[in-house]
């Protein structure tokens, strides 16, 4: 039978998670959006040089777990400590909070890079040539053309992608961050109620990432206003 007064006990003490759980989620899609953007764009020109580093970066983050990511982040390159107080670098592997951050960032951006990549791609040449022929140089073509139509066609991709993201902050707790996971597992370890409070974690991990679902919805529509409502 469910322990309602269980319930109202732990809910207060895991949403005081949530703002580190936003924090993470929120800086980790802000910078990754930026570094994917800028991989989909040096692949446009099909360098060699340039691609195939780009598409080793993908692949290796793409093919490889996250949890695996932030444990060689964190533990791994922390035995280099020598080598990274060097180079003026200790500062950020030695705190898990960006660890975590550098982890999400670089996981985000390798998929986010192929979402961003391939709506630019599906932009119709035409209107490229348009856009040329009205005198509008490659630059202001990408700024004021290619990017905002590919931007718009990317948003229900990258939403997976972001709501992915929120989910995939419950891993710092591994390294020791306190977030809604985090504080589960230290209640679980105090009351020995794995089910209920997993299923509170549970709900809040829900609640966050409907609300994501439906902001990203609205910003669809009202960038795409000639798409009904559904």
């Amino acid at each position: 039978m469910i322990d309602v007064g269980f319930f109202l006990e732990i809910i207060p003490k895991l949403l005081s998670g949530v703002p580190l759980t936003l924090q993470l989620a929120g800086t980790s899609i802000l910078l990754g959006f930026m570094l994917a953007l800028a991989l989909a764009l040096a692949q446009q020109g099909g360098h060699r040089r340039i691609v195939w580093p780009i598409r080793t970066f993908v692949a290796v983050f793409r093919g490889t777990p996250l949890l695996v990511q932030i444990f060689l982040i964190y533990y791994g390159l922390g035995q280099f400590r020598p080598a990274l107080q060097t180079v003026g670098l200790w500062w950020l592997f030695r705190e898990p909070y960006w660890c975590a951050i550098l982890a999400l960032t670089l996981n985000t951006a390798a998929y986010g890079s192929e979402i961003l990549r391939g709506a630019i791609s599906n932009v119709p040449r035409g209107l490229g040539e348009a856009a040329s022929a009205l005198g509008m140089s490659r630059l202001l073509t990408l700024r004021l053309v290619t990017l905002p139509i590919a931007l718009r066609q990317a948003i229900p991709a990258y939403g997976n992608e972001i709501i992915l993201m929120v989910k995939g902050t419950s891993l710092a707790s591994i390294i020791t961050l306190m977030e809604v996971t985090g504080i589960a597992q230290g209640l679980i370890s105090q009351s020995y109620r794995a089910i209920e409070v997993f299923i509170a974690a549970g709900a809040i991990y829900l609640l966050l990432n409907f609300l994501i679902v439906r902001a990203l919805s609205a910003l669809e529509i009202r960038l795409t206003p000639y798409r009904t409502r559904t």
